[in-house]
């Protein structure tokens, strides 16, 4: 689909009024960063690359869009012909995806004439807006399970279609197994999972009839809802059923899921009868409006469960729901020279770094160190006993894309290891260590230069 009149209409506005100026083939450079990462986290998680390559590539305006555009009555046929032919043609510079990044840091640089910067904003925006966002959520939920089987629930609390469909892709990212989202499944190559639902056993005359029948059906990897009644009169049917199958002798992989009530506590209720009647191989699979703090809480106090089934409070980040990740203008190019800009503002946090910049991590014995931010063309500092990388990759150059996207499963491993090569300080739920990023001096004293002129 032709998603290129997904733009703030300013955009288009400011579009219009640079044709008119004839300052349309400025080039110039705008960066995408965030200010604050979410839940006060120390870190977050770079996620949404892969649809917003697609978009480029499928950049330009239909007929339809320009007819449009055309009944607005607020642009010139000479313009809409302009429109009429556009494509991207500048160069993009990205860090790819799955990678850990920090505040105030580019996570993509666009280089392209003024018009086409412009009209990418709000999709690059969105988009890593949302998965940044839940990827980030979903690392820390991982962080803390401690290799319990994580299963993404949410699709229907999430916030719409694609924010089920990309929300499934970004936990996947961020460390879950899988995801109840078939068509996510299809769409990305994410293992899928479905377990019994509460219509089931209340369908039936009673519970153990229900097992029974579900059992008939599935006879491998069997999962049982045993609290849509009562859970100690659940686990009984449950015991019951498993007994009759020898579940113990003849199956694998076989369960039982709670859904709601004290988890902490129905969990040790349920362990112990399990284990009492020799299924001890049976695993407990926890959901019930699940996060990163409850799961933390609930397996600092020994809670026996297996695995754990995630939906609104990750498809929503419920509880820290905006990323932030903004789009300014850090420099211009005027004969064949880079010219930094800056955004000034009575909020510091909020006046920009001007100029086109790297973006290098420093490693030590295979943990990030820090990060530095030089000038585009700074000699790179080496620091002894330290190595280093540049974390952007080029995506597109003079409007070709020259990057291969990995697949899924490859951006999950690669955030494993980044994650890895974080010091646990930094990935703390609770007041972590702030992850230093270094600023060159010349950046530092370009940006007092430019604050003292303004």
């Amino acid at each position: 689909m032709n998603s290129s009149l997904l733009c703030d209409f300013y955009e288009l506005s400011m579009a219009y009024a640079y044709f008119k100026q004839n300052k349309h083939k400025q080039i110039v450079y705008f960066e995408v960063f965030f200010r604050k990462a979410p839940d006060n986290a120390s870190y977050a998680v770079f996620c949404g690359l892969e649809q917003i390559i697609k978009h480029i590539k499928h950049f330009s305006f239909s007929k339809d869009d320009l007819a449009f555009l055309k009944n607005t009555q607020k642009f010139d046929d000479e313009f809409l012909n302009y429109l009429s032919t556009l494509c991207f043609s500048g160069d993009i510079l990205s860090v790819k995806e799955g990678e850990c990044v920090f505040a105030n840091t580019p996570l993509m640089i666009i280089k392209a004439p003024i018009i086409e910067a412009l009209l990418l904003e709000t999709y690059i925006l969105l988009t890593l807006n949302h998965q940044c966002l839940i990827a980030t959520k979903a690392s820390r939920i991982s962080q803390v399970a401690n290799n319990k089987l994580l299963l993404e629930f949410g699709s229907r609390r999430a916030h719409g279609e694609s924010a089920a469909l990309n929300g499934a892709r970004a936990a996947f990212i961020g460390g879950f197994h899988a995801s109840a989202c078939t068509l996510a499944g299809k769409k990305f190559n994410i293992p899928i999972s479905g377990t019994m639902s509460h219509a089931w056993v209340q369908m039936f005359d009673d519970e153990l009839s229900a097992f029974r029948a579900y059992c008939q059906t599935y006879k491998d990897n069997i999962s049982l809802l045993i609290d849509t009644y009562d859970y100690q009169k659940g686990i009984e049917n449950a015991i019951l059923i498993f007994s009759e199958l020898n579940a113990e002798n003849t199956m694998q992989n076989y369960s039982i899921r709670i859904d709601s009530g004290d988890v902490l506590k129905i969990s040790q209720y349920l362990r112990k009868k399990l284990d009492h009647a020799g299924l001890k191989k049976c695993k407990i699979i926890a959901s019930s409006a699940l996060d990163e703090f409850i799961i933390e809480k609930l397996l600092k106090n020994k809670a026996p469960i297996d695995a754990f089934g995630i939906g609104e409070k990750l498809i929503t980040s419920a509880s820290s729901p905006i990323f932030g990740a903004v789009y300014k203008l850090v420099a211009i190019e005027k004969d064949g020279q880079i010219i930094p800009k800056i955004k000034i503002s009575a909020s510091s946090s909020k006046t920009t770094l001007p100029h086109f910049k790297k973006l290098i991590r420093y490693y030590k014995n295979n943990k990030a160190s820090f990060d530095v931010l030089y000038a585009h063309d700074e000699n790179i500092k080496h620091y002894q006993g330290l190595t280093y990388v540049s974390l952007h990759e080029i995506i597109f150059k003079n409007g070709k894309l020259v990057y291969e996207s990995p697949n899924l499963k490859s951006i999950q491993e690669a955030h494993q290891i980044s994650i890895q090569n974080l010091d646990l300080k930094f990935k703390k739920l609770q007041n972590p260590s702030v992850y230093k990023v270094k600023i060159s001096k010349t950046l530092q004293n370009l940006q007092k230069n430019y604050l003292k002129k303004n």
